[in-house]
């Protein structure tokens, strides 16, 4: 995609002023750093507040009396049973199990807000509306922008500017105004650590957004900063660590599978690939996504091939860096499940030399999430 083809976020002026160095994804033209540097700000997440321009991700919102049940029909988690101000983690799957999104649902007083990402959000609202356009109210709302605020001081500045967001803990939401624009924010993110995720109507999201970065503990960051969090944190890439021919229980993600929705539940199946996903809730993956620990520096990327002592191939890799906060080459991987045993020892083939790896339990850095 050519530049003069690329979509904005409304920060776009702001991110040049800011001296972003800016890259196509998902079809905008994002910051992936600042003049700090990708380390830097991976690093003011970790110990202050980073700022984040999520605004090329979908906002849909659903409303309706049967907007929940709707929903469910789509998902394999537990959306009826959400409390209003509650959110949940969540993927639309297809008829062979496969993820063909993940997303984030807030149940709001009146009405359900989705955030899905960038890549998907077309074919994720005609998914909606195709399937349960009949049902409930599908709404896009491509005129609004969202924020990240991420990192442990987070909080202390949206108490600062909007007190009642500061009063919020993980996985909640509410309304606040911000340098007088009126937002909704939920207590969640995708970096580990303790922040926000603020939507607000485009029009205000540079005020929004310079409010915060007039506060001393917080710095913008970009897609670098974004991913390297993310990943030390063991949090999934769509396209990458989960894609439609991953099901969320080869993935690891059968934690966000309620037992209400799962075979013998009161409500179990009844969405695409409940028969496949329930198979393999009883009986195992063959394959597991698995966390990669290097044992020497060099760093080991996406794409790379997973051998075992005797070049048997046993996976392969779908994220990899080295991460600032562990100080060591980590990864995510798929392996045969008989090899995804915690401390086995395998190989990386990094430019036709084996690297030495052992599996480790996810995170690789700790969440401080705020759970009250």
């Amino acid at each position: 995609m050519s530049d003069t083809t690329l979509l904005q976020t409304p920060l776009h002026a702001l991110h040049h002023e800011l001296g972003a160095k800016m890259v196509p994804f998902a079809g905008y033209e994002m910051p992936v750093s600042y003049p700090t540097g990708v380390l830097a700000e991976h690093r003011q997440g970790r110990e202050a507040a980073a700022l984040f321009d999520v605004s090329h991700m979908g906002q849909v919102r659903l409303a309706g009396d049967g907007a929940g049940a709707a929903l469910e029909s789509l998902v394999p988690v537990d959306v009826i049973g959400l409390a209003p101000g509650r959110q949940r983690y969540a993927f639309f799957t297809n008829s062979a199990g496969g993820i063909l999104d993940d997303l984030m649902i807030t149940r709001r007083a009146s009405d359900w807000l989705l955030i899905v990402n960038a890549a998907c959000k077309a074919a994720d609202i005609a998914l909606l509306q195709t399937n349960i356009g009949h049902r409930c109210t599908v709404q896009p709302l491509p005129e609004r922008a969202l924020l990240a605020l991420q990192g442990p001081q987070a909080a202390a500045v949206l108490a600062r500017l909007a007190p009642e967001l500061g009063r919020l803990v993980f996985m909640t939401g509410g309304e606040a105004s911000i340098a007088g624009v009126p937002c909704f924010a939920t207590r969640s993110g995708y970096t580990g650590e303790d922040g926000y995720e603020i939507s607000m109507p485009a029009e205000g999201a540079v005020a929004v957004a310079k409010a915060l970065l007039a506060q001393p503990e917080v710095k913008p960051a970009g897609l670098g900063a974004r991913d390297t969090l993310r990943l030390e944190a063991g949090l999934c890439l769509y396209g990458h660590d989960i894609d439609a021919k991953t099901t969320p229980v080869e993935a690891g993600l059968t934690w966000a599978i309620q037992k209400v929705r799962r075979a013998g539940g009161q409500r179990a199946g009844g969405y695409p690939g409940a028969a496949v996903i329930d198979g393999q809730l009883a009986t195992g993956p063959t394959i597991k996504r698995v966390g990669l620990v290097g044992l020497e520096r060099m760093p080991v990327r996406e794409g790379a091939l997973i051998h075992d002592a005797h070049g048997h191939k046993l996976g392969h890799v779908t994220s990899g860096t080295i991460g600032p906060t562990v100080g060591k080459p980590i990864a995510m991987a798929y392996l045969a499940a008989n090899h995804a045993l915690a401390s086995h020892e395998v190989y990386a083939d990094v430019r036709g030399k084996p690297q030495p790896m052992r599996v480790t339990a996810m995170p690789f850095a700790p969440h401080r999430y705020f759970r009250g």
